[in-house]
């Protein structure tokens, strides 16, 4: 599609892991969308290395190959956000093998780097004479990944349960009064006002929330999202959950509480792997959160709900200001996301949307543009 002069379109997609073979497969349906867009930014949930060892911090994800993220390229990716809970299972090689195979391939990258430093920095693209910078950062631990002065990681926000624990564990009751650590909140912010002052727009990708759970908001998701919209942020996306959250506008910032999965093809999270770790938390999750994934979907091992997706579909005009929508999506038996239009299929999928908008208490107004969903 043609952008209006100095308007620009964005589309962002939440969790990416290409651990199958031939990783373009996956993308079939929706690169034809993607390469139509001005920037399109995703994220990357593993890293991409076939060096280092693997780190016993929390269940360690399966590195991907490195060759795979030339299918990013070819899908249309501009911009891979890092800064997750898994980014640092292999150490500095995974972070530094990860980094230089998307920059190889032509695709910037942010949240993670060889100190905290350059995992602060932001990712920068400028189209039709607007710049837009990306931050990204880890809001769910663990702690180990945390990038310092002299050590590589990811950029983050600290977050703290009820009883002072840091990083509290996946399940929902355990986040329902967390709260952002102040300090790094207020880096966050820096960051985000420090970079407002070089671009019209900043995109803040946020890795948060309860995993695996439909619809649900831990405590502290709200406010760290309306902290950044404050600071300056234009547009603010998250993802973690493997499951699509609600939307809202705070004054001008559209926000998006869990982009959910897209191309998320693993079998790391199956029962029958060889991994005791990760055998171990497959079966934990039936316990914690109560479903069993569709034996008819071998490479996308979530919650049934997560086949609900989307794609955060946006306008970002001359000034930096963003206009909300978004491309409902199905992620179908193969692994593969699927554009829905408007039809039966999208309109169930907005239907999910606006639902679990409304159990959260956000508030948004849908309407169909032509085949995208657009919201304020």
């Amino acid at each position: 599609m043609a952008d209006e002069p100095n308007e620009l379109s964005i589309a962002l997609v939440g969790d990416l892991i290409l651990g199958e073979p031939d990783p373009d497969f996956y993308f079939e349906r929706v690169s034809d969308v993607l390469r139509a867009r001005s920037i399109v930014v995703g994220h990357i949930e593993v890293p991409h290395t076939r060096r280092g060892r693997e780190l016993q911090f929390d269940v360690p994800a399966i590195p991907s190959d490195p060759d795979h993220l030339a299918a990013l390229s070819r899908a249309g990716f501009h911009v891979a956000t890092l800064a997750g809970n898994h980014i640092y299972d292999y150490g500095l090689e995974g972070i530094a093998d990860t980094i230089s195979g998307l920059a190889a391939v032509g695709v910037a990258s942010c949240g993670a780097g060889l100190d905290l430093s350059r995992a602060r920095e932001p990712a920068l693209v400028e189209r039709a004479g607007v710049r837009v910078g990306v931050l990204s950062y880890n809001c769910v631990g663990p702690g180990q990944s945390w990038a310092t002065a002299d050590k590589p990681g990811c950029a983050y926000v600290r977050v703290v349960g009820k009883d002072g624990r840091e990083n509290p564990g996946p399940a929902a009751a355990e986040l329902l009064e967390a709260s952002a650590d102040p300090v790094s909140l207020r880096a966050m912010q820096d960051d985000i006002a420090q970079l407002k002052t070089r671009v019209e727009c900043v995109v803040v990708a946020l890795h948060k929330g309860i995993v695996h759970t439909p619809a649900r908001l831990a405590g502290y998701e709200r406010p760290l999202a309306r902290a950044a919209a404050e600071a300056g942020a234009s547009l603010v996306v998250s993802h973690h959950p493997h499951i699509t959250r609600g939307v809202e506008v705070v004054g001008a910032c559209p926000i998006f509480h869990g982009l959910g999965n897209f191309v998320t093809v693993t079998r790391a999270l199956n029962v029958d792997n060889d991994h005791p770790g990760r055998r171990a938390w497959a079966l934990k999750r039936r316990e914690l959160f109560g479903f069993t994934p569709d034996p008819d979907y071998p490479t996308y091992p979530f919650h049934p709900e997560s086949k609900h997706a989307l794609i955060a579909d946006c306008r970002i005009d001359a000034h930096g200001t963003v206009s909300a929508g978004f491309l409902p999506c199905w992620i179908t038996p193969t692994g593969q996301p699927e554009v829905l239009g408007h039809d039966a299929r999208g309109q169930a999928v907005l239907d999910y949307i606006a639902k679990i908008t409304r159990s959260e208490g956000l508030r948004a107004d849908f309407a169909w543009q032509g085949d995208r969903v657009v919201f304020q």
